[in-house]
């Protein structure tokens, strides 16, 4: 299990590396744990046994998986620097002029501390982005878990439209397709729904009103997905309420043309800045070039946001079992915003969708 570690070692050339709860851990162990004020945190040395920092109230669930080293568990009365320290003791190789890959984007800042007391003498680099790597190519079972969760999350999104009637308010749509997510089978959310309606559509990241009503002429922007044994779906589609004007339908259009074009381009051998690049330009060509405000699109597996990115300078290469989002997006500040978002996984021959939602412009309500 921990011979992707050991080839990050390899690669970076440093001691050791650790990871806590995450992504990262349940691809190594397939076994997930909460980050909590408990922390767990698993110690992999380039030479020597691993070691591993554990909970007592998670021992368990932690034995099942086999770890192939030392378990220092520890007891809340106790605190858990002790199990810390002994976890140093048992690799004294680590505690002089060593380097240790650390999860920068995961690792919390009172768990680092515990480390550098356990092993004073070690730097600690942040390399998350090469322990990531080992979830970067997803195997053929991984995009199976995935292709369910994105089928759960469209079929709870037809769900949801048949039911929007003008008057409702963004947190009653939420509602709705909350509870038409887990009842189609979801068993988790990739994130909290982002529903958007009128001018908060316009704002990328929005958070549903209460009293916000849908009225004509709305676009409704729908950010959304359920997760499926901890695989992310991540879809957005925006709808007009009752209507839609000249202006907005070209708005949209504008946005699916560059939707299309990622679709369409993407594929082994080319770099996510190519994507990037070929998506952003079909926007800045456009009329509406002023309301362009962010890049195609991540990667996405058991993170939501994880590697590759499609953004313009990024000379990763795309390869055969990356999967990422395509979801250009124009934002009118104060009035309206349209994004269009698939899932796509990187074939040997291309591409292939694992979105299938209708993207044609669409009125609800």
């Amino acid at each position: 299990m921990l011979i992707p570690l050991i080839s990050v070692l390899a690669r970076t050339g440093l001691d050791a590396l650790v990871l806590v709860p995450g992504a990262n851990f349940r691809r190594v162990f397939n076994k997930d744990f909460h980050q909590m004020e408990r922390p767990l945190a698993v110690i992999v040395p380039r030479k020597g046994e691993p070691v591993a920092v554990v909970p007592h109230l998670e021992m368990g669930s932690f034995a099942p998986i086999g770890f192939p080293g030392k378990v220092f568990p520890w007891r809340d009365e106790a605190g858990y620097m002790g199990a810390f320290m002994a976890a140093g003791e048992a690799l004294p190789q680590l505690r002089k002029s060593t380097r240790i890959g650390v999860e920068g984007q995961r690792m919390r800042v009172f768990d680092l501390f515990a480390l550098q007391q356990a092993l004073p003498g070690a730097e600690f680099v942040d390399i998350h982005g090469e322990i990531s790597s080992v979830r970067l190519h997803k195997t053929p079972a991984e995009i199976e878990l995935q292709r369910k969760a994105i089928q759960i999350s469209e079929a709870a999104l037809e769900a949801t439209l048949v039911e929007i009637k003008v008057g409702m308010t963004e947190t009653e749509v939420e509602a709705i397709l909350l509870r038409n997510l887990f009842s189609h089978g979801a068993d988790g959310l990739s994130f909290a729904p982002i529903v958007a309606a009128g001018d908060n559509a316009a704002k990328p990241h929005a958070h549903a009103r209460p009293d916000y009503h849908l009225k004509p002429g709305d676009a409704l922007l729908i950010d959304y997905g359920g997760t499926y044994q901890g695989y992310a779906a991540d879809i957005t589609r925006t709808f007009y309420v009752k209507e839609v004007s000249d202006y907005d339908r070209a708005f949209y259009e504008t946005v699916l043309a560059a939707n299309t074009k990622g679709r369409e381009i993407s594929r082994a051998g080319i770099t996510a800045s190519d994507v990037d690049d070929a998506v952003l330009t079909v926007l800045e060509q456009s009329q509406f070039a002023q309301f362009c405000r962010h890049k195609t699109g991540h990667g996405l597996g058991l993170d939501v946001h994880e590697a590759p990115q499609i953004m313009r300078g990024n000379k990763e290469v795309l390869e055969p079992g990356m999967v990422f989002t395509i979801e250009p997006g124009l934002y009118r500040d104060g009035e309206s915003g349209v994004r269009i978002e698939d899932d796509v996984v990187v074939t040997e021959n291309g591409i292939e969708c694992l979105t299938s939602f209708p993207r044609d412009l669409r009125i609800v309500g």
